[in-house]
């Protein structure tokens, strides 16, 4: 049986496009520049996928992802503000235009208070409640261990508690 490589990988690793603009859009701050670095680490991962082994497809793009976004920061050390829009819709209740306004202002401000996480805390509370990986994925995306995934994660929510205060984390 002859297996198509270009299928397979395509069968793979384009379902998981979305998560990879997700976690490069947090981690660079511009989505021009997360679309490149997206672009770059779909063809890193064409390029090695003889190397993929059929674990978890999605972590391992990923993995490539966050090392290209790294590599990425460390080389142009610049930053354009967090879009609020970028965030998934924060539950509400009614639709009437006031809890739509304050709605739209807590989102601003998480938003703002996740583009302020120094950026090991922005990459897991990304990975872990936007992307919904396991803790022991993201310890696999990251290379680092489970523990330290852990320690970030409860850093991360500590901060964004602190910076949205009571009534934000209530909403």
């Amino acid at each position: 049986m002859d297996l198509d490589p270009v299928g397979t990988f395509e069968q793979l690793m384009l379902p998981h496009l979305a998560a990879a603009l997700t976690l490069a859009r947090y981690l660079l701050r511009d989505g021009a520049d997360a679309e490149d670095a997206v672009q770059e680490a779909y063809l890193q991962a064409l390029r090695h996928f003889g190397g993929f082994r059929g674990e978890n497809a999605r972590a391992w793009l990923l993995t490539i992802v966050r090392r290209i976004c790294w590599t990425w920061v460390e080389r142009e050390r610049r930053y354009a503000p967090a879009d609020p829009d970028d965030l998934e819709q924060v539950p509400g209740g009614e639709d009437d235009p006031e809890r739509a306004l304050l709605r739209l202002d807590l989102r601003e401000r998480l938003a703002r208070a996740v583009d302020a996480l120094p950026l090991p805390f922005r990459e897991v509370i990304v990975l872990r409640e936007i992307q919904e990986l396991s803790y022991a994925e993201i310890a696999s995306v990251t290379g680092v261990p489970v523990g330290t995934v852990m320690s970030r994660l409860a850093r991360a929510r500590g901060r964004l508690q602190r910076a949205l205060g009571p009534e934000g984390m209530s909403e």
